[in-house]
């Protein structure tokens, strides 16, 4: 005995009929010609050719037609969605087309105008940042401190208090030499630099620690796998959290200003015991934004502190790690990322302009020694 036949409602499949079917092409296909640029054409295509377009809705109904109707909807639909597409394209080529005429002329170049033999250069603004941060230090009494970059793994993770099932020893965020078994990793942080001054040099210690570093991050706006940090580390008898916060608000006015406000929020590091996050009061609105709706502050988000970088006191068991008689000696680290701090001082959005090498980026920053 045959099945009997599947109930469908007409005013469901409404939609397939050819005047509406009609009507949604028509529609379409104004919208595409009234699109005037690029960007346009793409909410467009959204609109009218993407999943939850009318089309692609109406399209769904088929199944809920009778066998004998199938079809003669199929064809139908398939003709208006066809039309559509080639609409879009058409329009698509025509607006390319446009842009690239548009740009030949906006960015001519006169080849018979006379150039300058030698271009003046200029300083990448993170050298540049680097070097005055550090001379922000050697004011102070401290000394620069270097390091290799390709670190043993014991400088970088386990002298740190970093356990070995820690997330940060993977493969996910770790470049390694060779293999996970090798030992040597490509530094995570200028940390390293620290634990081989509190093993070479004599106390007390004073030592500001630049460099680059490297981590498994995609390369976007805010995130590079290649970036600089900037840390210090002070170790003498009867350091304070007291020391760490004078330091850093003197860095900070030293950066952003006098009359900036940092704050430490309670955290936690490995190597620092205890430990704080380094906000730093907004520049922009100074905390005037929070909880006034009519003067928000796209900088901070209207919240009147950015966070900045890490820091706390350094954590016994390092010291101990490289010898030190905790009994006798205390000391503070503190770190954060130069790329953040120049987004931070000159507006940089997006740090892709840092690292692409457009000289146009350069540029604008100067010669500065």
């Amino acid at each position: 005995m045959s099945a009997p036949n599947n109930p469908y409602d007409p005013v469901g499949v409404a939609s397939l009929e050819a005047e509406a079917v009609d009507s949604m092409v028509a529609e379409a296909l104004a919208a595409i010609a009234a699109a005037p640029d690029l960007g346009e054409l793409k909410a467009v295509r959204l609109a009218h050719a993407g999943d939850r377009s009318p089309l692609a809705l109406a399209n769904r109904e088929i199944a809920a037609l009778p066998p004998a109707a199938k079809a003669e909807a199929g064809k139908r639909m398939g003709a208006a969605r066809a039309s559509v597409r080639d609409a879009l394209d058409s329009r698509q080529a025509d607006l390319e087309a446009e842009r690239d005429a548009r740009v030949l002329v906006e960015e001519a170049v006169d080849v018979t105008l006379p150039t300058r033999r030698s271009r003046r250069g200029a300083r990448h603004p993170l050298t540049t940042l680097m070097e005055r941060m550090c001379d922000v230090f050697i004011a102070m009494g401290y000394e620069v401190a270097e390091g290799p970059e390709a670190e043993a793994e014991w400088f970088n993770f386990d002298a740190l208090n970093v356990p070995p099932d820690h997330p940060a020893r993977t493969m996910q965020d770790t470049f390694f030499v060779g293999n996970e078994s090798s030992g040597v990793v490509l530094r995570t942080q200028t940390s390293p630099i620290q634990l081989r001054a509190m093993l070479a040099r004599d106390l007390p210690i004073y030592v500001v620690a630049p460099g680059r570093v490297f981590r498994t991050d995609e390369l976007d706006a805010t995130h590079t796998p290649v970036f600089h940090q900037i840390e210090g580390l002070a170790v003498d008898e009867g350091i304070t959290m007291a020391h760490l916060r004078g330091t850093l608000e003197h860095l900070a006015e030293a950066m952003f200003g006098a009359g900036v406000h940092i704050r430490l929020r309670p955290s936690y590091f490995p190597f620092t015991e205890p430990s704080a996050e380094l906000d730093l009061e907004c520049f922009v609105c100074r905390g005037a934004s929070v909880g006034n709706p009519d003067a928000p502050c796209r900088t901070c988000g209207s919240e009147g502190w950015i966070e900045w970088g890490g820091c706390g006191m350094v954590n016994p068991r390092v010291l101990r790690a490289a010898g030190i008689d905790t009994d006798r000696y205390s000391g503070f680290a503190f770190g954060m990322g130069v790329e953040r701090t120049l987004m931070f001082r000159h507006g940089v959005t997006d740090m892709r302009d840092m690292v692409e090498g457009d000289v146009r980026f350069t540029e604008a920053f100067g010669v500065e020694v």
